[in-house]
């Protein structure tokens, strides 16, 4: 590589140039984020404080359910509607068994706001992935996981492990997945 003398080319005072020139700028100009906004700047509204948020996910079926939970009141909601809302009662029973299965989970559901999501499937299929999904949130949550984790795989297995059965295709040549039409020989 050639190197050459600033002096000799006359560079040193064109570099002084260019930095009188482009100093404003440079000064205007702040390194940005990458939504934009200056990297230093607070932002327009007041920051929240700082909340865990613990996700979980259940199924069962064709049926999802995504649980949130938060630091709050003791709330449940499920599709936006409070869970002593929820009809029949055995329904609302089967998906509050995660909670009040132990007294660890409770205390972690009192202080706190459970929200879920679900879709696809019947009814049946959403309150019991609803059922694991709020389960797997609580042991994510809970300061001892192991343990309740244990509890729950003792007390029920699906509470924590959805369920992988599906509903077999039904073939051709019959009404359902096995069952074979009648045939008459005379």
């Amino acid at each position: 590589m050639i190197t050459m003398a600033k002096e000799a080319t006359g560079l040193e005072n064109l570099d002084k140039e260019l930095e009188t020139l482009y100093q404003p700028k440079a000064a205007q100009a702040k390194p940005t984020s990458r939504r934009g906004a200056p990297a230093g700047a607070k932002p327009s509204k007041a920051k929240k404080a700082s909340r865990k948020i613990v996700l979980s996910k259940g199924k069962r079926k064709r049926a999802v359910a995504r649980a949130s939970l938060v630091s709050g009141t003791g709330r449940i909601t499920i599709n936006g509607i409070d869970i002593n809302f929820v009809q029949p009662k055995e329904i609302r029973e089967l998906m509050l068994d995660a909670v009040r299965a132990t007294k660890a989970a409770q205390a972690i559901a009192n202080a706190s706001d459970i929200s879920v999501n679900s879709h696809g499937g019947g009814f049946s299929g959403q309150a019991q992935a609803v059922r694991t999904a709020i389960a797997k949130v609580l042991v994510k949550a809970s300061p001892s996981p192991d343990s309740l984790r244990s509890f729950y795989m003792e007390y029920d297995r699906n509470l924590l492990i959805d369920d992988i059965r599906r509903v077999e295709p039904k073939k051709f040549k019959g009404p359902k997945a096995r069952a074979r039409f009648q045939t008459s020989y005379r």
